[in-house]
């Protein structure tokens, strides 16, 4: 069963636990001749990685990555090219505590996936949640890489793949403060400077008292071509939906105008369409940069929405796998909002969703 699989002509396997020796991906169907450098890939990597400031987890990982195969580098080429094969990367864990989850290992954790995991396998690595660990988030954000750099192979002018943190518990950033230079010059990730500070003010307050809070990403991806994706099973817009469904604690997702446009009228929803400098010009985008499931060339716009981490250091009431009522108070290093984290997951996931329809794209229609 390739559940642990995702994408078609590009397609990634992510394997690893949270406590194990290591974690990583294979990636299939990258084309041949891609410059592919492991400095590249950690760029990526340290935007994810635990232990950046005191509002995410203190788990100190290096995240470094290693490819193991699929490039080779000799005096003729000017860097490591990819071959057409299978790429793998590894990242190793460095920093677990284990010994951390030993009070939880017969109690499930409301809002986890402990008792979920239970009832499916009969069996469970209670370890920081092992395969159902965001810790499993790297291996994509590695992966991503990968796929922008096939988007930049297969096109022309630049796909430019960014993201921004827009809503934190029930706070939510000012449109007019929008500013995507704002975006690596606070904690957040965050296009709004003056909601980061108020976010600051707030997570802090969360994190002392040993609760958390969620948050919404904001993901566009500028310069795709018109084209991607089909009409009824294979929408470019539903499989970026179950891409982002796909992360972890993600528990909404929209596209443009999203669960808004059911408050609009038709008029006020279509994006009209006029003719600027010789090709299409679109008036608004309410659409998100997809129509029927294909996109328009204009920038593709998904949101979504990140539950409240779940493991908070205040007493939950529980059962556990005997059946018995109990209470639970998760210790150990937890993120007091992991939507933090989730932001470069979020560009990951994406790039991987376009690239594998651009691959589609090319394969069927040249």
């Amino acid at each position: 069963m390739s559940i642990n699989s995702f994408g078609r002509m590009l397609r990634f396997t992510t394997w690893g636990e949270s406590h194990g020796p290591a974690l990583g991906v294979v990636i299939d169907g990258c084309p041949p001749g891609i410059i592919l450098r492991a400095e590249d890939i950690q760029i990526a990597l340290d935007k994810r990685k635990p232990g950046t400031s005191k509002f995410v987890t203190q788990r100190k990982e290096p995240d470094e990555v290693k490819i193991l195969s699929g490039v080779f580098e000799d005096d003729r080429t000017d860097g490591p090219r990819t071959t057409g094969t299978s790429i793998s990367l590894m990242i190793e864990n460095m920093d677990q505590r284990s010994k951390d989850y030993s009070d939880i290992r017969d109690k499930y954790r409301p809002g986890h996936a402990d008792y979920t995991y239970d009832a499916k396998y009969g069996f469970r690595d209670y370890r920081g949640g092992g395969r159902s660990s965001a810790r499993e988030t790297a291996a994509r954000v590695a992966a991503g890489v990968v796929a922008e750099k096939i988007l930049a192979h297969l096109f022309e002018s630049a796909v430019w793949i960014r993201a921004s943190m827009v809503q934190m518990g029930p706070y939510k950033i000012d449109r007019e403060n929008f500013d995507w230079m704002n975006v690596d010059k606070n904690p957040f990730w965050c296009a709004d400077a003056t909601a980061a500070e108020l976010w600051a003010e707030k997570l802090d307050e969360a994190r002392k008292d040993g609760s958390s809070l969620g948050a919404v990403i904001e993901v566009v991806a500028s310069g795709a071509p018109a084209g991607l994706g089909a009409p009824v099973y294979g929408k470019l817009d539903a499989d970026l939906a179950s891409a982002m469904m796909s992360i972890n604690a993600v528990k909404g997702v929209e596209i443009g105008a999203g669960m808004d446009a059911a408050a609009l009228t038709g008029e006020e929803n279509a994006d009209e369409i006029r003719m600027k400098d010789g090709a299409p010009h679109f008036l608004s985008n309410k659409a998100g940069g997809i129509l029927g499931g294909i996109s328009s060339g204009q920038d593709i716009v998904v949101r979504f929405a990140v539950k409240p981490t779940s493991s908070i250091l205040t007493p939950r009431r529980t059962i556990n796998a005997k059946g018995e009522e109990t209470t639970v108070q998760t210790k150990g290093r937890h993120d007091p909002c992991v939507g933090i984290r989730a932001v470069p997951v979020g560009i990951a996931m994406v790039a991987l969703t376009l690239a594998d329809h651009a691959l589609l794209h090319r394969a069927q229609c040249g």
